[in-house]
C-alpha cells in the first residue's frame, strides 16, 4: 500500500489572484504531489489548498508553498476577517493511506526546521507535535495574531519552537499533524457579526458548547451576511447535523434563520452520510453496504 499524506495549507490571502495563481502553480510543480482543492474568501481574506502525496513530495511541496507566501504576501498590509499571524499560517499534516500520526508528527518538526532555517520565519508546532499541552490548540497558539507576536514571543510560555522573534512581513507559522478536520460555515440572513459570535461562543467547545468544536463569528461583506465559521475536529464524535441543528436554534431565538452553508476544502464522506442518514431517517442503513462508491472501491 502507498503512503499517501494529506497537508491542507492556510495562507492570509484571498483577495489577489495573482498570489493565490502563484501558490497553486507552486503546488503544482512538486513532483509526487496531487493539488485537489483549493477555496480562497475574500472576507476573510484567507486561502486553504488541499494536497495529497507522498511523504517525500508532501515535505518539499510544504515549504516551497511557504517560501512562495513569504515572498508575496506582506502581513504589515493585511487585514480580514479570520484570525492570522503568518503569511502561511497553519500547515497541518494529516495521515492517510498507510501514513501513521508518528511520521506526520516527524515530517512537521523537518519542515518547521527547515521554514526557519531557510526561512528565517518562527514556527510554533502544534497539535500531535506539540511540546506541551498547552500548545496542542491552534486558537492558543495565534492568540494575538501577528500584531501581537513580539511580545508574545517574549513570554518563556510562548517562545517559538524554531526561532524566536517574528519574521518582518510573513510573522510566525503553526505547523503540525492532526486528524481529518471539516471546515464548516454556516450564514445567516443577518449581518450582524454580534448574533453569529454570540451563537458561535454558544456552540464551542472551549466557551462549553460541543466538544470537537471550534467557531467564531464572522461579517462576509460579499453577501451582506454573518457567518458562523466552524471547525469540527472529531466528526465522528460531533457530527455536522449536531451542529447544524444547534446553530438553527440559536438562531431562532435571535429571530434570524439559516440561508445555507458550506464545507471548505475536503471532507470524509462518511461526515456526509451521516447528516444524510439523520435527516432522511434512514433505518438500517450500512453505508460500507449501500454506497454505490465505496462498493466500487473495494
Amino acid at each position: 500500500m502507498a503512503t499517501i499524506i494529506e497537508c491542507v495549507p492556510n495562507f492570509s490571502e484571498g483577495r489577489n489572484r495573482a498570489v493565490l495563481t502563484a501558490l497553486e502553480q507552486t503546488a503544482k510543480s512538486v513532483p509526487g504531489v496531487s493539488l485537489l482543492d483549493f477555496s480562497g474568501d475574500k472576507s476573510h481574506n484567507r486561502s486553504v489548498y488541499t494536497l495529497v502525496g507522498s511523504p517525500k513530495g508532501i515535505e518539499e511541496a510544504a515549504f516551497a508553498l511557504c517560501k512562495t507566501a513569504c515572498e508575496l504576501i506582506d502581513l504589515r498590509h493585511h487585514s480580514g476577517e479570520h484570525p492570522r499571524m503568518g503569511a502561511t499560517d497553519v500547515i497541518p499534516f494529516i495521515p492517510l493511506s498507510g501514513a501513521t500520526m508518528e511520521q506526520c508528527v516527524q515530517l512537521s518538526k523537518r519542515v518547521g526546521e527547515r521554514i526557519y532555517e531557510e526561512l528565517k520565519i518562527p514556527v510554533y508546532l502544534y497539535e500531535e507535535s506539540a511540546c506541551a499541552e498547552y500548545r496542542r490548540n491552534l486558537a492558543s497558539v495565534r492568540r494575538g495574531e501577528f500584531e501581537g507576536l513580539r511580545e508574545k514571543m517574549k513570554n518563556p510560555d510562548w517562545v517559538p519552537d524554531f526561532g524566536n522573534a517574528p519574521h518582518i512581513s510573513a510573522g510566525a507559522v503553526a505547523v503540525g499533524a492532526r486528524a481529518p478536520l471539516i471546515a464548516f460555515n454556516i450564514n445567516l440572513d443577518t449581518p450582524d457579526k454580534n448574533i453569529a459570535s454570540e451563537i458561535a461562543k454558544t456552540i464551542r467547545f472551549s466557551s462549553g458548547g460541543y466538544k470537537y468544536c471550534k467557531a467564531i463569528g464572522v461579517f462576509l461583506e460579499g453577501k451582506n451576511a454573518a457567518q458562523v465559521s466552524i471547525n469540527m475536529t472529531n466528526y465522528a464524535e460531533t457530527p455536522l447535523y449536531r451542529i447544524f441543528n444547534a446553530v438553527a436554534a440559536e438562531a431562532e431565538r435571535r429571530g434570524v434563520k439559516i440561508i445555507g452553508s458550506e464545507i471548505i476544502g475536503l471532507s470524509p464522506a462518511r461526515a456526509l452520510i451521516d447528516s444524510a442518514v439523520h435527516y432522511l431517517k434512514l433505518d438500517g442503513f450500512d453505508a460500507d453496504k449501500q454506497v454505490l462508491d465505496f462498493r466500487i472501491g473495494e
